[in-house]
């Protein structure tokens, strides 16, 4: 069996590094030095810079003037980005317009997708729930309106919601009054009658929202009422975190190898001691668990078929177990090897170590994707 990347696929990375190249990941402000949010606005003239490349576009297919590949290509784009620490909202964009692509009706991922490829507009998604810790389709209930031409009334509550200043829509799971057990989208404007945000501070120091739903009126036309279209978006912003953070994880190995091999102690370069050689190698080794387990959720959301009888949701939780782990070693160890270096808010390690941390709670810690995986497992014993 074949297991490298199409021709495609790859063409996407190439493009990517290209553009992220002459991203300065020493330029992100430091969340510790600026006393509130590191900007107001993303990286506008990267993001024109990955629209004119067609990687903004890149899962709408071409009937919406993109290239119509898969989640595999997204996530590989997103691990170039999170290694320059790229501040600009691939991830919600992209997995948003795949999954209204997937599932939404006709009408709406007419309106929508063309500008999306484009660059013109930009999607976010409400998936962290009221407190962080539940399921964000719980956190707003949507009520049929029985007369005035009919649609949804949500009320609610959606917390460290990205991009709440820049995003022109958002997409918010629900449940249905009627039916608790179903979950609806609603793709909402970033500003209706009965919506407000609250500014929130992120662990790396980008602007979050707090959105809030008073008999926010939605159209019929503007739901996404298709089984299992949350769920897989979720999944999606899921994996796509595990490639953010893969990135990370990479860039942080690579600079501290080249540290440990250029400072020296008692004459002899760090790298040398049998200590930190061993601490490298389990880093490199983390690297290497998180790149093989992204892949393997990124597939089974994409064509992939079914593995051992578990769901897709299995896959994406061992790959975000070994994420959040992964990245939070990797991190540890290179501020530990690099000294006071990494300590330095003056140095790039610094702005990785945030990035990392939030990364790694980022819809859910580790811990919380193992008790998810114990519960699949539970629920579908091996045949």
């Amino acid at each position: 069996m074949d297991f490298s990347f199409s021709e495609e696929q790859q063409a996407a990375r190439e493009a990517a590094r290209g553009v992220f190249s002459s991203v300065a990941p020493d330029a992100v402000p430091s969340p510790v030095a600026a006393a509130g949010p590191v900007a107001d606005d993303f990286d506008r003239p990267l993001w024109r810079r990955l629209a004119e490349a067609d990687l903004v576009g890149l899962v709408t297919g071409p009937e919406y003037g993109g290239a119509g590949l898969d989640p595999i290509a997204l996530c590989l784009v997103l691990a170039e980005a999170g290694g320059v620490l790229a501040r600009v909202p691939l991830l919600e964009t992209g997995a948003a317009a795949l999954a209204l692509q997937r599932y939404a009706p006709d009408e709406l991922r007419q309106s929508l997708l063309p500008e999306v490829g484009r660059g013109g507009t930009v999607l976010t998604v409400a998936a962290a729930g009221r407190t962080g810790h539940e399921p964000a389709e719980r956190a707003v209930r949507a009520r049929p309106v029985r007369t005035g031409g009919g649609g949804w009334l949500l009320d609610g509550v959606q917390t460290a919601v990205p991009w709440p200043g820049q995003a022109d829509h958002v997409l918010v799971p629900a449940h249905p009054a009627d039916d608790e057990g179903r979950a609806v989208l609603a793709v909402l404007p970033r500003e209706a009658d009965g919506m407000t945000w609250a500014d929130q501070l992120s662990t790396n120091g980008e602007r979050y929202g707090e959105l809030r739903l008073e008999s926010v009126r939605v159209d019929a036309g503007r739901m996404v009422d298709a089984a299992g279209a949350w769920e897989w978006l979720r999944d999606l912003l899921t994996v796509g975190t595990c490639a953010l953070a893969l990135g990370v994880a990479r860039q942080v190995v690579r600079m501290t190898g080249e540290y440990v091999g250029k400072r020296e102690q008692f004459g002899h370069p760090l790298a040398t001691f049998q200590a930190v050689a061993m601490q490298m190698a389990d880093r490199y080794i983390d690297t290497q668990a998180m790149e093989a387990t992204l892949w393997q959720a990124a597939w089974r959301l994409g064509d992939g078929g079914a593995t051992d009888g578990l769901p897709v949701a299995a896959d994406v939780a061992v790959a975000k177990v070994w994420a959040s782990d992964g990245v939070r070693r990797v991190t540890q160890t290179a501020q530990h090897l690099h000294g006071g270096f990494g300590a330095d808010i003056d140095y790039p390690l610094h702005r990785y170590h945030a990035w990392a941390k939030q990364l790694e709670l980022s819809l859910g810690p580790a811990a919380a994707h193992e008790e998810a995986l114990g519960d699949l497992l539970a629920a579908h014993p091996p045949a």
